[in-house]
């Protein structure tokens, strides 16, 4: 009995052992399979979520392209098209010979008129308008401005040919944005050139015309400009005017000005009624950017600004601010140089206007800030 009885125990273990190992081994495969299904189904979700993505990229490369070609080639012929009628060929006589430059025409309130630059028209004699069909006509200065660098000039041309464009407002403009210019460089009538506004708030100087004052919040293109280009109209890409073309910095490559829209809106009623435009600011004083040079030599705390270097004898500023007295705002307004400044009165101000400085001027030995009310005079005149 002991011996069948120890036997039937081994034969027992053996068999569950057996059972065991099986369910081990069954489990095993059940769990392999499950799994096995699960990774098969999650296979097939990211199959289809890279189709998907592959469809929405591949949908957004096709808007993309579309929207470039639109822009690069179909839009600019339109815009071309639309607006090459408009613009003008502007010719005169000097002493020195002939000059040309360009024009556009534009609808002051029914009163049609071509707008170009002050320095095209200068000083000449026999002008003449002539548009992209060829046909020419007679022209007249009705008004000028020097210290904006434009002109307007009346023709007597047949109302079916004058297509006036439309000029919009430039302070929406920001850098980066895509500008087209349209005009006459060297005389090869109806040229086009694009490019992108680079800059704003620039000014410039033509000693020759303003005695030194700044032509004030200049857009800065890298649209091509060249003799000739001057008084043309820089368009954004609806095909309105946000600038008329206006110099260019000799042996540059890819830098042109422009006046802003704004001011030709701002000057256009005093120039056609009244032949002139006489309300710039004028502070009454001369000056030089701060550097970070200049502040170390001065042991002064900002590097900004724009420091007096004269105070204009019987001026709006003479007694209210001195020599070395640094700029840093004007009515709250930041102010970062000479640039800053001009542009600022230009835009914002008019003669009368009382604008609040905020200046460092050094007492003893110590700069301090302060705040100083200056009520504006108005520019001399012009020297020629």
């Amino acid at each position: 009995m002991g011996e069948f009885g120890e036997h039937s125990i081994k034969s027992s273990s053996a068999f569950l052992i057996l059972l065991f190992a099986a369910g081990l081994i069954v489990g095993g495969i059940v769990s392999f399979y499950i799994t096995f299904q699960e990774i098969n189904s999650l296979r097939d979700e990211v199959s289809n979520l890279r189709a998907q993505v592959s469809n929405l990229w591949g949908f957004q490369n096709i808007t993309y392209q579309n929207i470039t070609i639109y822009q690069n080639s179909t839009a600019l012929s339109e815009i071309y098209e639309n607006v090459k009628d408009s613009v003008v060929l502007v010719r005169g006589t000097t002493n020195q010979g002939g000059v040309q430059g360009s024009g556009f025409v534009y609808n002051f309130s029914g009163t049609m008129v071509v707008i170009t630059n002050y320095h095209v028209v200068h000083g000449i004699t026999s002008i003449s308008v002539t548009f992209s069909n060829g046909e020419g006509y007679a022209a007249t200065v009705n008004g000028t401005d020097p210290y904006a660098d434009l002109a307007v000039l009346s023709i007597n041309a047949s109302q079916s040919e004058l297509k006036p464009l439309e000029v919009v407002s430039s302070s929406t403009l920001r850098v980066g944005d895509p500008v087209i210019a349209i005009g006459n460089p060297y005389g090869l009538v109806g040229s086009m050139t694009t490019g992108v506004i680079s800059a704003l708030g620039r000014t410039i100087t033509e000693e020759e015309y303003t005695g030194g004052f700044a032509i004030a919040n200049i857009i800065q293109t890298s649209a091509p400009i060249n003799p000739g280009n001057s008084g043309g109209p820089l368009l954004n890409y609806y095909g309105k005017v946000v600038g008329i073309t206006t110099a260019i910095v000799a042996d540059s490559q890819g830098l042109g000005f422009a006046i802003p829209s704004n001011t030709l809106r701002r000057e256009v009623l005093s120039l056609i009624t009244y032949g002139t435009y006489e309300d710039h600011s004028y502070l009454g004083v001369t000056g030089t950017d701060m550097t970070y040079e200049t502040a170390q030599q001065l042991s002064v705390d900002v590097t900004y600004g724009w420091r007096i270097v004269e105070v204009i004898s019987g001026g709006p500023s003479d007694g209210k601010l001195k020599a070395n007295d640094i700029i840093i705002a004007m009515n709250e307004t930041l102010i970062r140089n000479g640039d800053d400044l001009a542009s600022y009165l230009e835009e914002n101000t008019l003669p009368k206007y009382t604008v609040t400085l905020t200046i460092k001027r050094k007492i003893g030995s110590i700069w301090e800030e302060t705040q100083v009310p200056i009520t504006l005079g108005t520019r001399p005149p012009p020297p020629i």
